[in-house]
């Protein structure tokens, strides 16, 4: 028989994985433990801890329950180990872990640690590489009391609330050594060193360590470093920020963890760069710009920003008081040089120092999260890239996508279980798409119905709770909403550039939308605005004195303390997603995608993610795909169309309904989206681009780099060091035409002074033109310049008669087929 410590130990082991979030076979045994509990926290650890001694024994007596644990169990452990995408696609592959760092993790409402897309992006990502196998482990930051909790008051303010997060309440478990003690590192700040103790949370087979500063062993002072995320100053931030990235590589060493591949996720964790780099240096015997040149050739640099003022950026005075220790004494290298690598110019003393800056000089590739946000993000950083064409910074994309598992309904698991096989998010989903078109429009139609049912009892139920605390009569809550009505949700951060109040534009207008009698709407909108963010704040009060109308008191609502939680519940039940941004500020955003697999369609602006999905036969647009800025005609003008295209297209699309009693055009446009934008844009799909794309690259890379202790990265600073040098004395010459029936060709002359020619490119370059190009032509040292023997070379190339001649330019560009040119070296020199 079981004992109660087994017993118990098993529970715990279930408890305390966070495969629970989206594979949802233990939510049962958790409910029959502690239903109110589980139901109001999804916090399996917590319901465990806080069961009854009773409940406890009767579960160990009931034979069906044991059964139950055991078959958990069993196949728990059997997914911990079973070969997945990754084992069987690169099975000799050199990539053994990634390193990922960020600065939060959205991957359950019981472990806040999280605020809004970047920690969901972080968060779906780790449980995706857990469904394929890829080897990564998570680093983060415990926060004692994480972002804030939201409560609006009655007069429609937002009061922010810091509730503390007790480690022993959250699905963690502390992390210790060889010897059983707790797992502790030093990070030094000024006048302090501060120790750091580690926590873990176990994402399937995959770890998340997380760094709390909260240690017994630290001044009172210094133990809530790590208290609170995006709060307090500058100071705080650099602190934080040291602890992520300095302490955190430190951790992975400590836990004997050699990552390949260091994936930076934003520049919170940049220092992670600089102290690989140390880390090598120390253990190889040679100098930081060395180790630097090596490790950067592992670490990958994803940026999620879509402004410039949006990165961390601190002051001299900071970086020396909180960096110029480590500078000197660790690195061994001026303080100068250290902050060069977070600087465009590193002679002006009144540039701050950019922590993007230093994640792009420390790493071999950058992506944006979006094709948008690629072209945004080139033009950010083209002040690192001096002279070279926008087309050609250095950054490319990966589109976001979500974990599907977490995000989908009971009703729409069922369904594309019913139409797709179980395993349909752990492959390469060749055949999802297929699979979920031939579903027929009464099984689609009746999830939208059960998915829209399930949002409106949750609705009623919790304006009930609002409505009993402000000494209301919560049974009105009963009257709020109607299962049969089109459901519009809008829930982001509301901050000014997201434009939360465009709806609002007209309010008489939108209440005519919500109350028409014969084609009814009904509005869920949720969102936080930071605490010091008065103009959010204020769009929120606009919101709730939006919902005070009488007419529209039960066709609105405003859910307060948006989280993951209720994230779920507002993406599984809405009929349409709203979301209208200021293009080009949504760097991506996620909110839209999570609807998808629940059958939900998309209203939004031409911006982030949307802008490479929309087709007319699978959502709606705003905007016409332009930049406009802060113009408020143009507000105007895109919230009339908001309007519009809700009266005239959605409204009546959800409204016409076939003999059957089925809205059939709808629902063909809700098998459209699910089938072909669901595994598109689907964290499953872009895990495994990041793997092929960049993971695996950079895990060889790194491993050519640093074998024979950094042998070849010591020669590949030397050619760069040697080219800076060489590289004043190259200039052009003459250039020379030749036309001919067939093309054109050109010949220049180029004086290679003491540079060897295999270090250079002599390229034709012509710019984009009536959506062609660019285009580069190599051009070919043919010999010698006539009458000269000072070093003048002459290339030629043959250009074909389809674009002007003007259109080319000569250019010279640094070569090596071991660098990533321009990240590496971005010399480049242009004909006059």
């Amino acid at each position: 028989m079981t004992t109660s410590a087994e017993s118990f130990d098993a529970l715990a082991e279930l408890a305390l994985d966070l495969r629970y979030t989206w594979s949802h076979s233990t939510d049962s045994l958790w409910r029959t433990l502690e239903p109110e509990l589980w139901n109001s926290t999804r916090n399996p650890w917590v319901v465990l801890q806080t069961a009854s001694r009773k409940k406890l024994e009767d579960l160990q007596r009931d034979p069906k329950l044991q059964e139950q644990i055991a078959e958990l169990l069993a196949k728990h452990r059997e997914s911990q180990n079973a070969p997945k995408w990754f084992q069987r696609n690169h099975p000799n592959s050199p990539l053994s872990c990634v390193a990922y760092f960020s600065m939060e993790f959205g991957l359950s409402e019981a472990l806040p640690i999280y605020s809004g897309g970047l920690g969901n992006v972080a968060g779906d990502q780790l449980k995706a590489a857990d469904d394929l196998g890829v080897p990564l482990v998570g680093v983060g930051l415990l926060y004692q009391q994480g972002y804030f909790r939201q409560i609006i008051e009655a007069d429609g303010s937002q009061r922010a609330l810091f509730p503390y997060n007790d480690p022993g309440q959250l699905p963690i478990s502390a992390v210790r050594d060889a010897d059983g003690e707790w797992l502790r590192l030093s990070v030094v700040l000024p006048g302090v060193t501060l120790w750091i103790r580690i926590w873990q949370a176990q994402v399937g087979r995959l770890k998340l360590y997380l760094l709390d500063s909260n240690d017994p062993g630290n001044p009172p002072a210094y133990r809530g470093i790590a208290s609170e995320l995006y709060g307090g100053g500058p100071e705080l931030r650099i602190a934080q920020e040291m602890i992520l990235g300095l302490g955190g590589w430190r951790m992975l060493k400590a836990l004997g963890l050699h990552p390949e591949v260091c994936h930076l996720n934003e520049g919170h964790a940049a220092f992670a760069v600089l102290e690989r780099a140390r880390d090598f240096a120390e253990d190889n015997g040679v100098p930081f710009e060395a180790a630097l040149a090596i490790t950067r050739s592992g670490n990958l640099f994803t940026t999620h920003t879509p402004v410039e003022a949006g990165f961390d950026r601190f002051p001299l005075q900071l970086m020396q008081r909180f960096m110029e220790f480590y500078a000197r004494e660790r690195l061994h290298i001026d303080f100068n040089q250290l902050l060069a690598l977070g600087r465009a110019n590193p002679e002006d003393n009144n540039e701050p120092f950019n922590m993007a800056y230093l994640a792009i000089r420390g790493s071999r590739a950058i992506n944006a999260v979006s094709r948008l946000h690629s072209e945004v993000s080139r033009r950010i950083f083209a002040r690192l890239f001096p002279r070279w064409p926008d087309r050609e910074i250095p950054v490319s994309f990966v589109t976001n996508g979500v974990h599907t598992p977490t995000w989908d309904s009971a009703a729409a698991d069922a369904l594309w279980t019913k139409q797709c096989d179980g395993d349909r998010w752990r492959g390469e989903m060749e055949s999802v798409a297929a699979d979920i078109s031939r579903a027929p429009d009464s099984a689609l139609w009746e999830m939208r119905k059960q998915n829209r049912l399930e949002l409106v009892l949750f609705v009623r139920e919790r304006m009930a709770q609002v409505l009993g605390e402000r000494g209301s009569d919560p049974r009105i809550a009963a009257e709020i909403f109607h299962p049969d009505a089109l459901t519009l949700g809008f829930a982001r951060r509301f901050a000014t550039y997201k434009r939360p109040n465009l709806l609002l534009h007209d309010p008489d207008r939108l209440a005519r939308i919500l109350t028409n009698p014969d084609r009814p709407v009904q509005l869920v909108v949720a969102g936080k605005a930071h605490p010091e963010d008065l103009a959010g704040q204020a769009m929120i009060r606009a919101w709730m004195d939006f919902n005070q109308r009488p007419e529209v008191r039960r066709r609105v609502v405003f859910l307060s303390d948006y989280d993951l939680l209720l994230a779920e519940r507002l993406v599984q039940g809405a009929d349409l997603w709203i979301n209208t941004p200021r293009r080009p500020w949504e760097a991506c955003g996620t909110s839209g995608m999570k609807v998808l697999v629940n059958g939900g369609l998309n209203l939004s602006e031409l911006d982030g993610w949307w802008a490479e999905a929309y087709s007319p036969e699978l959502g709606w647009a705003l905007g016409d795909g332009m930049e406009h800025n802060e113009d408020p005609k143009w507000d105007a003008t895109e919230a009339e169309q908001l309007y519009s295209i809700l009266e005239q297209q959605v409204i009546p699309c959800f409204y016409h309904r076939d003999a059957g009693g089925i809205p059939s055009d709808w629902v063909a446009m809700m098998r459209r989206s699910m089938a072909q934008l669901t595994p598109r844009f689907s964290a499953n799909r872009a895990v495994r681009e990041y793997t092929e794309r960049y993971y695996l690259p950079a895990a060889e890379a790194y491993g050519h780099r640093a074998a024979n202790r950094g042998e070849f990265g010591k020669v590949l600073l030397e050619w760069k060091t040697k080219l800076a040098l060489q590289w004043p004395a190259l200039h052009f010459g003459e250039l020379r035409v030749a036309s001919s029936p067939g093309a054109h060709s050109i010949e220049v002359d180029v004086n290679l002074g003491q540079t060897p020619a295999q270090d250079i490119d002599v390229q034709l370059y012509s710019n984009e033109r009536d959506g062609a190009g660019p285009f580069v032509v190599e051009m070919h040292q043919t010999g010698d310049a006539a009458g000269d023997s000072g070093g003048w070379k002459v290339y030629a190339a043959d250009i074909p008669l389809s674009r002007e001649l003007s259109d080319y330019t000569p250019r010279i560009v640094a070569k090596n087929p071991d660098a990533a040119i321009p990240l590496e070296d971005a010399h480049i020199l242009w004909f006059r």
